[in-house]
């Protein structure tokens, strides 16, 4: 007989990763609410929409569209007449202008976006101060001071990339070998390029860290502080992504660096069991990701839909829908096949 105690313990190991499919579901609901919305108001049929996938658990009709929840929590759909196939309904997505069907298409993407700006005010909300990229004073002994940088420096580009707050700073400090990089500065109004920049390094699983050997001047809150500092971190966030995609594809990280829906769903757990709190900014840049990464114009995806409407919208005539499907097929199948090795490689990560 099972215990209360055993009961406890395994609600205590297992409501951390059902908050963790609660969020997903959540960003995805989300995401297809864009698309939904989007198509009821520019007069598109909705035949259903549903949460999670396989066999209905329950459904309910309403008007033309059915709502149901199916028992696979990993996904959901907005399916509109005539979004994959020919159709004779003038309200079908098929028979809509190109422009209509564009802006359903992008606001899943657009959704998860204003989520992510949401979430991330959210975050900022308690704070009393915000940091800056402005440096207020050095570690004792400090190697950057050393190198050239000064206090009052404003630090505005890291190799030449943009900084807008401390979370590029992280990101630009990361994965750099011999410990030096090339600084921009705003010094006394002028902006002032440092060469070779050196920080003491450190390494975890695999991947080097530059110890931040200053600190910066915090931001004081008001309103106007946090609409803009709100922004800048969503912009950051955003920036960061990018990045990390461009660095993926140039091979400065390699696949052992991505983690797919298992390892995500793990580092949500953990955070989980620290505090709630700690899960909000994970969400923000897993919503963001989501939006970002579907307007990438691989088949399959929202990015890879908008990409044949605008060769439409450009030469003034649709690509054949056969083309397109098969296009989609063969993208879909790579894609899930990327995410089979992806998760099988955080599948070995926990279990090792």
């Amino acid at each position: 007989m099972i215990t209360i105690t055993a009961l406890i313990n395994i609600w205590n190991n297992v409501w951390p990763y059902a908050i963790a499919v609660i969020l997903f579901l959540i960003l995805i609901i989300i995401h297809e609410f864009g698309h939904f919305i989007a198509a009821k108001l520019l007069g598109v049929k909705v035949n259903e929409f549903a949460v999670g996938f396989g066999p209905k658990l329950f459904s309910k009709q309403l008007g033309e569209t059915k709502y149901a929840v199916n028992l696979i929590p990993l996904g959901g759909y907005c399916a509109m007449e005539g979004e994959d196939e020919g159709s004779s309904d003038s309200r079908a997505f098929c028979n809509k202008s190109a422009w209509r069907r564009f802006l359903i298409v992008v606001m899943g993407a657009v959704f998860n976006l204003i989520l992510g700006l949401i979430i991330i005010a959210i975050i900022l909300a308690p704070s009393d101060r915000f940091t800056s990229t402005t440096i207020a004073e050095f570690h004792k002994n400090s190697v950057s001071e050393q190198s050239g940088l000064m206090v009052d420096d404003e630090i505005v580009k890291v190799d030449g990339r943009r900084i807008y707050t401390t979370y590029d700073l992280s990101y630009a400090f990361t994965n750099v070998d011999d410990g030096k990089i090339d600084i921009t500065v705003l010094r006394n109004g002028d902006k002032k390029e440092i060469k070779d920049v050196k920080f003491k390094t450190s390494k975890a699983e695999g991947i080097s860290y530059l110890e931040v050997d200053f600190y910066v001047y915090g931001i004081e809150k008001n309103v106007g502080s946090y609409i803009v500092q709100t922004g800048k971190t969503a912009l950051s966030y955003g920036v960061v992504i990018w990045r990390s995609l461009i660095d993926l594809l140039t091979g400065k990280y390699g696949i052992s660096a991505m983690s797919g829906p298992v390892g995500v769903t793990a580092a949500i757990g953990t955070a989980a069991k620290q505090s709630l709190m700690n899960i909000l900014p994970i969400m923000a840049l897993i919503t963001i990701n989501l939006g970002i990464f579907n307007l990438l114009p691989v088949p399959a995806l929202d990015g890879g839909r908008l990409l044949f409407i605008l060769i439409e919208m450009i030469f003034r005539k649709p690509v054949p829908q056969k083309y397109e499907s098969i296009v989609h097929a063969v993208g879909f199948a790579l894609l899930i096949g990327f995410m089979l090795i992806i998760t099988a490689k955080d599948i070995w990560s926990l279990i090792k």
